[in-house]
């Protein structure tokens, strides 16, 4: 339900909502419901949650889903962040079996994305660990110059 906290109260197992299974897609409309209505009375709620307590000089905030969110990160810290896009072609998302859902996968939670941000890095991730960890370092060596 929208006003639920969390996913505990309603006696859901939070580590298999983590992943790809059946189960996480019997939820996932009621979960971006619920963050849909946080997100309406507070577009900064999950953000704060994210770096709550974080004190290392880099941090790595995964999963931001919206526009919104990158606004947030970019007003709060400014500079310091960088933005990272992960990409993989959609034969490479089927391959991992991956499989559109009309009114979860075009919904902004999947896709808010998807324009509006002009991306500091642009990782693809279709299979080859030689070109990932290529692009990965080059990441990594970046963030260790501005340390």
């Amino acid at each position: 339900p929208a006003d639920s906290p969390s996913p505990q109260e309603h006696g859901l197992d939070f580590q298999r909502l983590l992943d790809a299974s059946a189960y996480k897609e019997m939820f996932r409309q009621d979960m971006i419901r619920w963050g849909e209505e946080k997100r309406r009375t507070d577009p900064g709620f999950f953000c704060r949650a994210a770096v709550e307590g974080a004190l290392q000089p880099v941090w790595v905030v995964s999963d931001t889903r919206r526009l919104s969110d990158v606004e947030w990160f970019r007003d709060v810290f400014g500079d310091v962040v960088q933005t990272v896009r992960v990409v993989a072609t959609e034969e490479t998302r089927k391959r991992r079996n991956w499989v559109f859902v009309t009114g979860v996968d075009d919904a902004e939670s999947e896709c808010g994305l998807d324009q509006g941000v002009a991306f500091d890095w642009v990782i693809t991730n279709d299979g080859d660990k030689v070109a990932l960890d290529e692009q990965l370092e080059m990441l990594l060596q970046s963030l260790q110059r501005s340390l």
